[in-house]
């Protein structure tokens, strides 16, 4: 009995080491295809189309990608796509995909040819994207994007910037558009302010063949720096196209009509320092007060219209000597009085119009008065 109890452990452990060998529910192996991309976006640009998208980092069993293949560009005419068909480009694979789990974008930028621009404005150009593994298998296409075909433009050659008092005067040399049925070109000038990254639609002016093209912008404020470059849009008034991926539209174009800018011209420095001075007031008039008062002249004139109008300097002199500000501090209101008179002297009298700046106009017209 001793002798049979001895060999129980040793048949025990023999039951589990045997348990430990038997198979499970059986795994079938990875396939090992790349997610489809989700977010592939596009914006045109002359003749240039820029696709950007994540690039994926799971299989489509949520595994972690290993290797991966070819990324496929795919573009249609017309019409969506059920397949890639023949790729017209090709994102080799990234290492950083490969050996670590990050996610980077991906661009690829495709270019269209004037033969595919000319052959029908109004068309639209699908794009998708393919994610290939490393067998050159892949699950399907992205998400597709769309820009329209309509052909741009070069952009306009002499462009020049010149400071004014009433803002930035923008010119250019006119350019010849093509006829092309359905489709209307137009300048566009950009402004951006030194140190921003953003730019500002400095203003629009259409095509016309006969008129030379100027554009004043008056959204500037002084003492700043801006750039200015400018393009020329083309746009597709004959179909509907929705506020999606289409090229850079401005909000007016949305739902209405396709908009694509062609490429835009060497930007245009601008120092907008004021120099220049308010306008000389007008209707000036001199009014002695009369026998009885405490002598005095008053002034009266018209007032400046100007927005950056600080005030206003009194100039006066007598026979035989020169003219010289009366005034200690500006004068705000278009009226003054000269207190510091004397009986039986004329005085004659100017203004100054001043600026925010310090800048100060030409005197008036002068008015003249004497005292009794």
């Amino acid at each position: 009995m001793r002798a049979r109890l001895r060999w129980i452990p040793y048949l025990f452990s023999i039951a589990v080491l045997a348990s430990c060998g038997s198979p499970g529910v059986p795994v079938p192996p990875s396939l090992e295809l790349p997610k489809p991309v989700t977010d592939l976006h596009a914006a045109r640009k002359g003749d240039k189309v820029s696709l950007s998208w994540t690039a994926p980092t799971l299989t489509t069993d949520r595994h972690n990608i290993r290797r991966l293949g070819d990324i496929q560009i795919c573009r249609s005419i017309g019409s969506a796509l059920k397949e890639c068909g023949t790729a017209v480009g090709k994102v080799p694979p990234s290492k950083s995909v490969e050996h670590t789990r990050s996610t980077p974008q991906v661009t690829f930028t495709d270019e269209l040819s004037s033969a595919l621009e000319n052959a029908n404005p109004s068309a639209t150009v699908f794009y998708a994207v393919s994610v290939l593994n490393s067998y050159g298998r892949g699950a399907g296409l992205s998400n597709q994007v769309q820009v329209s075909a309509v052909p741009t433009l070069p952009p306009p050659n002499d462009f020049r910037a010149e400071l004014t008092s009433d803002g930035v005067r923008l010119t250019w040399t006119p350019v010849s558009t093509p006829p092309v049925p359905g489709v209307h070109f137009s300048y566009r000038v950009y402004r951006r302010e030194q140190g921003r990254t953003n730019d500002a639609m400095a203003g629009e002016v259409p095509v016309a063949n006969d008129s030379p093209p100027t554009l004043l912008d008056r959204g500037l404020e002084w003492e700043k720096t801006y750039a200015y470059r400018a393009t020329i849009v083309s746009r597709v008034s004959s179909a509907l196209y929705p506020c999606g991926d289409e090229g850079l539209l401005t909000l007016s174009d949305c739902g209405t009509k396709a908009s694509v800018e062609g490429d835009d011209t060497a930007a245009v420095t601008v120092v907008a320092h004021d120099i220049f001075p308010p306008a000389a007031p007008t209707g000036l008039q001199a009014v002695f007060s009369g026998p009885g008062h405490k002598l005095f002249i008053d002034l009266i004139w018209h007032p400046n219209s100007e927005s950056d109008l600080a005030g206003y300097n009194v100039y006066r002199y007598e026979q035989g000597t020169a003219s010289a500000r009366v005034n200690s501090d500006l004068v705000k209101a278009p009226a003054f009085r000269d207190e510091n008179v004397s009986s039986a002297h004329q005085y004659w009298y100017s203004i100054g119009a001043v600026d925010l700046r310090g800048n100060e106009s030409p005197h008036s017209e002068e008015a003249s008065e004497a005292v009794p």
